[in-house]
């Protein structure tokens, strides 16, 4: 089936979401009958969609006459009825299972038997809305994100009964409606909401291990080239609606560890600190308050004040130590180099300064009977610019001269140097790792496509890359080696490897 520009669509719900969906089907050309419960509420949206088309002209992002155009193809209609010829509806109503089911049933009996009821569900199981229908294989999720006019992705979304045909017109119309379409099999979280959960929860492991302040731990991932750290960008969405996704999430998955809610977002919810709402979460909106800010040593040392060391050992391959080589090479004191190495990272004068692998530092100081040890983080593309900020941490057994060189060192390389407690993977690493693994299961699980599921996060949420250009730009077999580390560490469900990854670490050593 084909849903063209002429087909009638209505989108019941007439919030936020729903008045998107309006504008967006509207601007493709779609007559649109938007329909509320609440009585003048989509008479409301429609005025306020006027204002904002208004607004576009006025800023010379739209035409006068594509503006007029679009407004006067969204009719608000009093009655559900009024919409019984539609070829799609697209429901943006209450996150309530049972309220979309009455919706879908009433629905069901109103429009054309060739009509596609799509849902905008962001969590709910779209097999669970069909139950009870008469023909629940037209039943479709077709999840946007907010705001709709900007935002490009959409989640398709299918049931166990949803016709494939109804799933690829659906896909069809959301490219002509100028969004991304992604395929995803309804399960809990869909592609997004799941992925995107260790991002949150490894800042909130790492808080509640006192290990870092929200402010460090999101200066480290922003210089891993995220746009917003993730304790600024859970005060942005509200932590009782953080937390509730999270909870929901983990109890579709039975309890599974991997999606456990935290201590530290619960306080902070039972105390009414939900973020940028409530003008206090992790960080204090309230006038007059100034910004956090991460403590660094210094943006960057001076080539000649390189720190001392008589023996200068480069072993590895990657982002520092090419840039450690490039400023020992332009201070006149080029160190040796051993790019076969098993480790990545600097000796100097014995002690070391190296790349996690996912132990904490103490341990490894301890493995290899070595006092004056210290660890920094990972850095992927497109994350490590100049003056970004990473992470470290030293053993309890370093000196205090070895911790100083450490940071200076980093500093050396380019990066605000972060320290941090001894806390296993650091912060990016063990986060990146974790937001490979769950992709890594996604697919396994055949919730979406790989490609599908790295559209689907720089899309939906805009990560920088999506996980498994991560993965090719890390690889499979460290990947596995720093989680199973964290696993070991914490000795949980927590950071079990999903079994598709480790068969590419597998392949991966019988090809090396």
């Amino acid at each position: 089936m084909k849903l063209d520009s002429h087909v009638p669509v209505l989108v019941v719900g007439a919030g936020i979401m729903g008045a998107g969906i309006a504008q967006v089907a509207a601007q493709a050309g779609h007559p649109v009958r938007l329909f509320d419960a609440r009585e003048g509420a989509a008479a409301e949206a429609r005025g306020k969609l006027a204002a904002t088309l208004d607004g576009l002209v006025a800023r010379g992002r739209l035409e006068a006459a594509a503006a007029a155009a679009t407004l006067g193809r969204i009719e608000p209609v009093a009655t559900l009825e009024a919409a019984a010829d539609a070829g799609i509806v697209v429901e943006a109503i209450v996150e309530s299972l049972a309220a979309k089911q009455g919706l879908l049933r009433q629905l069901e009996a109103l429009v054309g038997d060739g009509c596609v009821l799509a849902s905008n569900t962001s969590s709910i199981s779209v097999t669970a809305l069909a139950q009870g229908l008469q023909h629940p294989g037209r039943v479709v999720g077709m999840h946007f994100f907010n705001p709709v006019p900007l935002m490009k992705l959409v989640e398709v979304v299918s049931g166990l009964q949803t016709e494939a045909a109804m799933a690829e017109a659906v896909f069809a119309l959301a490219g002509r409606w100028g969004k991304v379409a992604v395929h995803a099999r309804s399960t809990p979280g869909f592609i997004v909401n799941r992925i995107a959960r260790p991002y949150y929860a490894e800042a909130l492991a790492l808080l509640q291990e006192r290990a870092a302040t929200p402010a460090v731990i999101d200066a480290c991932l922003r210089g891993a080239g995220f746009r917003m750290g993730p304790c600024a960008l859970m005060d942005l969405i509200g932590h009782d609606t953080n937390f509730s996704v999270t909870e929901s999430v983990c109890a579709a998955n039975f309890g599974d560890k991997r999606f456990a809610p935290s201590l530290v977002q619960r306080e902070l919810v039972e105390g009414g600190l939900l973020g940028r709402k409530a003008g206090r979460g992790f960080f204090d909106y309230r006038a007059g308050v100034p910004a956090a800010a991460p403590v660094s040593a210094g943006r960057g040392e001076d080539l000649a004040a390189l720190p001392p060391a008589a023996r200068i050992v480069l072993h590895g391959q990657g982002l520092a130590v090419e840039r450690w080589a490039a400023a020992l090479e332009a201070a006149g004191r080029p160190g040796e180099r051993r790019t076969e190495s098993d480790w990545t990272g600097l000796e100097a004068d014995g002690a070391q300064l190296r790349l996690t692998d996912g132990r904490p530092a103490g341990r490894v100081a301890a493995q290899l009977r070595m006092r004056d040890l210290a660890l920094f983080d990972a850095s992927l593309p497109p994350g490590g610019a100049p003056g970004s900020a990473v992470a470290w941490t030293a053993a309890a057994s370093a000196s205090a001269p070895w911790q100083a060189q450490a940071g200076a060192w980093l500093r050396a390389a380019g990066w605000q140097d972060q320290r941090v407690e001894d806390a296993a993977g650091l912060v990016v690493a063990r986060t990146l790792a974790m937001l490979i693994n769950e992709a890594s299961d996604a697919v396994l699980q055949g919730v979406c496509s790989a490609p599908a599921a790295d559209a689907a996060m720089k899309l939906g949420v805009n990560y920088p890359a999506g996980p498994f250009e991560w993965l090719a730009a890390w690889d499979a077999t460290s990947v596995v080696r720093l989680l199973d580390h964290l696993d070991d560490h914490y000795r949980g469900e927590r950071y079990r490897v999903s079994p598709a990854l480790r068969q590419q670490a597998w392949l991966k050593e019988m090809t090396a």
